[in-house]
């Protein structure tokens, strides 16, 4: 398609800007609304085409200049362009509209925000060309790696292990090979798993590259298995004051701050219950604050490894009578309606897919209160629709910026019988 010119009129759900000519709708990466720009259609997507910007002919009100070097190229971050009140007000409005088309309209707060380079964990993925090691993000919808040498969202550590980690690596790869590389922040140190082709019996000569980059824990992922080969300190986090060690690649939320402030509403909306149920529970996020407050909880997650690190650290924290946690695949096999009986508040914090099967059941329960953390507004208010038609009132929703100059928001929300 020939090149168009248009203004953007607003953003997508995605962060692209949309512009409506008379040749169709078009789906702009790295525009704000306000921009006119100079733009090549694309594939189809959705009612329109993606395009490709060529030229930003006049900026609009909200566009800023983007502070990373690798903006444009990674494809981590794709909103940097947007000035900070412009982006909070957008990142809100995308619970506010999944809510509404589900036609409910609950109060909804800020966009809570946490400070630059404070995520923990990333997914980088290593590959091996003739003249060295490239290590860092894709670019947008490619396969090609963005070679990283700074980052205004990762903790440094992230960003400091780099360097070491391209030079080990190289030796130990061949041409056109890639592999994953899950990175992780915690106390004693970085606790790094390599994902890739190797073979397992290859496990005992990747130990002494723990020795070289200090590392925490190092541990190998193939196809069905991850296995430790060096642990020079034991990974710890902290969830409400108690030592966690999670397994390999285990779930974590990425950042902190955003754990903070995740775990202080659920706190507030479980208030003085004392009989809680956690579903989803992970490594004990939420499990672990809310016991070592005083409540005794009943946490379920179909991640054994998960569960485990959790009942080893409630015994070691001295909660194991306040704590009880079970291996349980949710979706197939919900809590059901004498389960739920004399619990006084429900938290769930489903993956992207949400709680369906769980919240169609606590929908009919008598629980005074269900308190919800979800990564994915449209599944939270498909699943808030059946609460509230149950009976439950949607009090509030929280968004939190866990993933910054992204489409990606998560939230927290209460409900009350």
């Amino acid at each position: 398609m020939r090149e168009v010119e248009g203004v953007v009129g607003r953003l997508g759900g995605r962060g692209d800007g949309v512009v409506d000519t008379d040749r169709g709708r078009f789906y702009v990466p790295y525009t704000v609304p306000g921009d006119r720009v100079r733009i090549a259609g694309g594939k189809a997507r959705g009612d329109g085409f993606a395009a490709d910007l060529r030229e930003v002919m006049a900026p609009g009100p909200d566009r800023v200049e983007p502070g990373c070097q690798h903006f444009h190229a990674c494809g981590g971050c794709t909103l940097q362009q947007l000035a900070p009140v412009a982006y909070g007000d957008w990142k809100r409005d995308l619970v506010v509209q999944a809510l509404a088309r589900r036609d409910l309209a609950p109060a909804v707060a800020p966009l809570f925000h946490p400070p630059p380079h404070d995520r923990r964990r990333a997914e980088f993925v290593a590959r091996r060309v003739p003249k060295g090691v490239l290590l860092g993000f894709h670019e947008r919808e490619s396969l090609r790696v963005v070679d990283v040498a700074d980052c205004l969202v990762l903790n440094p550590a992230l960003v400091a292990l780099l360097p070491g980690l391209r030079a080990a690596l190289k030796p130990m790869m061949a041409t056109g090979d890639a592999i994953d590389v899950h990175a992780t922040v915690t106390e004693s140190g970085i606790d790094l798993v390599l994902s890739g082709t190797w073979p397992r019996e290859t496990l005992p000569g990747l130990s002494a590259l723990a020795d070289e980059l200090d590392l925490a824990r190092l541990s190998l992922r193939g196809r069905g298995w991850v296995e430790p080969v060096a642990v020079r300190r034991t990974p710890v986090v902290r969830f409400g004051g108690i030592g966690v060690t999670p397994p390999p690649a285990g779930f974590l939320q990425a950042s902190p701050a955003a754990e903070q402030a995740l775990t202080g509403l659920v706190r507030d909306f479980v208030g003085a219950a004392r009989h809680v149920v956690d579903l989803y529970a992970g490594c004990g996020t939420f499990t672990l604050p809310l016991a070592a407050g005083g409540a005794v909880v009943r946490a379920y997650d179909d991640a054994a490894p998960a569960i485990g690190a959790l009942t080893l650290a409630a015994g070691q924290g001295g909660l194991g009578g306040r704590v009880k946690a079970e291996v349980r695949d949710l979706s197939r096999r919900p809590l059901d309606l004498p389960e739920l009986k004399k619990v006084e508040a429900v938290l769930f914090d489903p993956p992207r897919a949400g709680a369906r099967e769980q919240t169609a059941l606590l929908a009919k329960s008598d629980v005074p209160v269900v308190a919800a953390v979800s990564c994915d507004p449209s599944s939270f208010a498909r699943d808030a629709r059946l609460l509230v038609d149950g009976g439950y009132r949607l009090e509030s929703v929280h968004p939190v910026d866990q993933f910054p100059h992204t489409g990606h928001v998560e939230l927290a929300a209460v409900f009350r019988r």
